[in-house]
């Protein structure tokens, strides 16, 4: 994110003393990508950053995945994974359910009420889309409100925490990627300003805008950060540690640069319309290695006198689609049993479009109320424990009315 900011107390130059109104020295840290090849950060802590005291392992929720086979668009309902929970002892971090994923992306789903533990995803970055609820997300940079709408993207390594606000659990669908997030480069500058085709812009985004130094004093125990990162002998080869620091890592003082946690409201995204109906890249907000991330709002649909406003049916030849259904009535999937919170999965080499009656009915139709988020990967993605606990069974049929009865005795009419 090439887009210059600076917050609290920063030297006038870089990699030079800077200390406190008694003379004490601040710890300068760097937070790069690419190595020293890309956009980072300067923090200024009061203590060392690398101090640790302990350690231990953690154990990640369950990360295993299983083929999608034999192959099968899905429906997956996403509130069946915590009907009855009691979201008040669950989090937003330990609390993740796997939903989907491969090796350059994984979907998680939670709801949850309780406080997180401090947390850095050392394997990429991540994207949140907050779906209902509120929460405080305090970082190390600084703390940003979020709420219903809210997309939060937060750079791989940032130390944070969630905190639940409101009387409402919060619900957030979690992109996490093996990589970087960042916009379309179609949409940046070559020096990395978001352009004026662009369906959003710098102002549209909120990021911290004060420090965030804790006073809290850490116990004779110390505290603790909740790490994950990647190991080749682990579940789907990642691996957690919990490391134990002498003091609180919320000690910084001041940063500047261009990588930095930001949210954005999908209210702010304007669509690109058009008179026949536009393809999915014009949907799109960001982007990782080998996926990408849509999103669809309501609008102003086509306005060609013989449009057909709905998707038309297509191949997903290079791509497996995700559809996650936030809210609206979505013209293209109705009749097939979605609804707000479910999750439609297309996978690459299955033809599809919309329901049966949906192509004729959406005839003259000249605005969609529907919001959804769409993630399309360049890989085949596989079922995580999650999408095996709430997948319909019968999405698969919706287009012919039904599964034939085979001459074994499987399937159903």
């Amino acid at each position: 994110m090439a887009y210059y900011r600076t917050v609290g107390a920063v030297p006038p130059k870089r990699h030079t003393q800077h200390r406190d109104e008694q003379g004490t020295l601040y710890f300068e840290e760097l937070m790069g990508e690419e190595g020293f090849s890309s956009d980072s950060s300067l923090l200024y802590h009061r203590n060392i950053p690398s101090a640790i005291i302990d350690a231990r392992t953690w154990q990640l929720p369950d990360q295993h995945t299983i083929p999608n086979t034999p192959l099968l668009p899905r429906h997956l309902v996403l509130p069946k994974l915590f009907a009855g929970a009691d979201t008040s002892s669950i989090d937003v971090v330990t609390g993740r359910r796997l939903v989907l994923g491969n090796a350059d992306v994984r979907i998680s789903y939670v709801v949850a009420g309780g406080v997180s533990p401090l947390y850095r995803n050392a394997v990429g970055d991540e994207c949140v889309y907050v779906e209902a609820g509120n929460a405080v997300v305090e970082t190390v940079f600084g703390a940003i409100d979020v709420g219903p709408g809210d997309y939060l993207i937060l750079p791989r390594a940032t130390t944070h925490r969630w905190l639940p606000t409101g009387k409402d659990p919060v619900k957030a669908y979690c992109i996490e990627a093996n990589s970087h997030i960042a916009p379309p480069q179609r949409y940046l500058s070559r020096f990395g300003q978001l352009l004026e085709h662009a369906p959003y812009c710098e102002r549209d985004l909120r990021s911290p805008g004060t420090p965030l130094v804790v006073s809290e004093q850490p116990s004779d125990h110390g505290v603790e950060v909740y790490l994950k990162h990647r190991d080749a002998n682990g579940s789907a080869g990642l691996g957690g540690t919990v490391h134990t620091l002498p003091h609180h890592p919320f000690d910084v003082v001041g940063w500047d640069g261009c990588l930095y946690p930001y949210a954005f409201n999908v209210a702010d995204y304007e669509p690109i319309t058009g008179r026949v109906h536009q393809p999915p890249p014009v949907h799109q907000v960001f982007e990782g290695a080998n996926f990408v991330v849509c999103n669809f709002v309501p609008r102003k649909v086509d306005y060609h006198p013989l449009s057909i406003p709905v998707p038309y049916y297509h191949s997903n030849v290079d791509s497996d689609e995700v559809m996650f259904y936030c809210g609206g009535d979505y013209e293209a999937r109705k009749g097939s049993g979605i609804g707000p919170g479910s999750i439609s999965l297309h996978p690459g080499g299955h033809s599809h479009g919309p329901q049966p009656g949906a192509y004729e009915r959406s005839i003259g139709v000249q605005f969609f109320d529907e919001l959804a988020v769409m993630v399309d990967t360049f890989r085949p993605l596989e079922l995580g424990e999650g999408a095996e606990a709430c997948d319909d069974g019968s999405y698969a049929w919706s287009w012919s009315g039904g599964r034939i009865q085979q001459a074994d005795g499987s399937g159903t009419t």
